[in-house]
């Protein structure tokens, strides 16, 4: 039986970029704790935006046989006047893109979907879609993305790797699980790794008792009014040092003495539930998460191989990357895509807040409600790597 064929739409290619960590495996194959797996689907076409002097997808797709298209229907097309694909990875990280006055970064992920919609509407016939990261930098772009996907009957995911990624201890809440209140921590730029973080976040708290409800408010404070908002109770001191507790690489004392600039996005759930990301730059290189249930906390390190240098596999996105790779088969996403709605909306509110002045922004568009599968197809064994060798040829990547 013949592979299922494969688009790649991508903002730019370059080493170490997003389209490098998940098209190139799609091309090459996926490290795993497991081992290596050869690409069930063949990589058929890639469309690439912009082709800076560090490009490195033409050269690889020649070496690969792989086609680039000039545009995105034609990608989707095979250079005919029908859809000849059977999935779409949706890759638009990295470039040369403006910024707005938030300091969202102004991927034209909406711009390709509206694209690959349209070829998918005009054809009759629906195939899976995969879009990296959040689903754009605004709520409007985001839900607009979702119903048209909806509507369409296209098989849609989204997200971070992080939540397909090593945890150290391994930490999964049972479902139905009586979660009081939750910390994720993260670091680097609130935008690109906000995203990450909430993600954390999300993946974990949505297994609580009743499902994911929505999220009712958003707030961000920064500097010296995290410190504060701690000492007045809106956010747990002890759950934050139980998840920083878990990461390896980070250096001795509290974290006001590294982290100069922090930055807290308290989210407000509908069921009542407080989620607090906790930004911390200078004192950590990784993420975590901490939740308080039924009196006790737990914690756990989310570790993706790579950070702070550019070494490994980078198998993280090759767990993501077999998740995707599964729905293109079977036509059924991995998780749900609602998940990285919500964080999209929630990024996009925090913003929003900060740049209003810290306020508290009432969110009742955030009215996300679904609940987390029991399993999903593949996930890391053993403990946090200490590093991987590469296969002869292989190429690096960056979260």
């Amino acid at each position: 039986m013949a592979k299922k064929r494969i688009a790649a739409l991508v903002t730019e290619y370059q080493p170490y970029s997003h389209a490098d960590v998940i098209a190139t495996k799609f091309m090459k194959g996926f490290h795993t704790d497991e081992g290596f797996f050869a690409p069930r689907v063949e990589l058929a076409s890639l469309y690439i935006d912009q082709f800076p002097d560090s490009d490195i997808g033409r050269s690889l797709a020649a070496e690969q046989g792989v086609p680039i298209f000039p545009s995105i229907v034609q990608a989707l097309t095979l250079g005919s006047k029908d859809l000849a694909v059977d999935g779409v990875l949706l890759i638009g990280e990295h470039g040369d893109y403006a910024w707005n006055e938030k300091e969202q970064h102004l991927y034209p992920r909406r711009y390709f979907m509206e694209q690959l919609c349209g070829v998918i509407a005009v054809s009759g016939r629906a195939v899976p879609v995969f879009n990296d990261k959040h689903l754009g930098p605004c709520w409007p772009d985001a839900h607009w993305m979702y119903e048209r996907a909806r509507q369409l009957g296209i098989p849609f995911m989204a997200g971070s790797s992080l939540p397909v990624g090593w945890r150290n201890p391994w930490l999964e809440h049972d479902l139905e699980s009586p979660i009081e209140e939750a910390v994720a921590i993260g670091f680097s730029g609130l935008d690109i790794y906000g995203a990450h973080t909430l993600e954390v976040l999300q993946c974990m708290v949505e297994r609580r008792r009743g499902g994911e409800t929505g999220v009712a408010a958003v707030t961000c404070l920064e500097g010296e009014a995290v410190w504060r908002a701690a000492a007045k109770g809106r956010w747990s001191r002890a759950l934050a040092e139980a998840a920083c507790a878990a990461i390896v690489d980070k250096p001795a004392g509290r974290m006001e003495d590294h982290c100069a600039h922090p930055a807290l996005f308290v989210v407000e759930y509908r069921d009542g539930l407080r989620g607090v990301v906790l930004m911390l730059n200078g004192y950590v290189t990784d993420l975590a998460y901490a939740a308080r249930i039924g009196g006790r906390t737990e914690g756990c390190e989310f570790f993706a191989q790579g950070h702070g240098a550019h070494s490994g596999p980078y198998a993280h996105f090759s767990y993501l990357s077999l998740n995707v790779e599964e729905m293109f088969l079977t036509g059924s996403p991995s998780y749900p895509v609602e998940r990285t709605l919500l964080t999209t909306g929630v990024l996009d509110a925090a913003l929003t807040s900060r740049h209003q002045g810290h306020c508290r922004l009432e969110t009742p568009w955030l009215d996300v409600t679904y609940r987390p599968p029991d399993r999903i197809p593949w996930r890391p064994v053993g403990p946090r790597p200490a590093g991987a060798s590469l296969a002869p040829g292989d190429t690096l990547g960056k979260a």
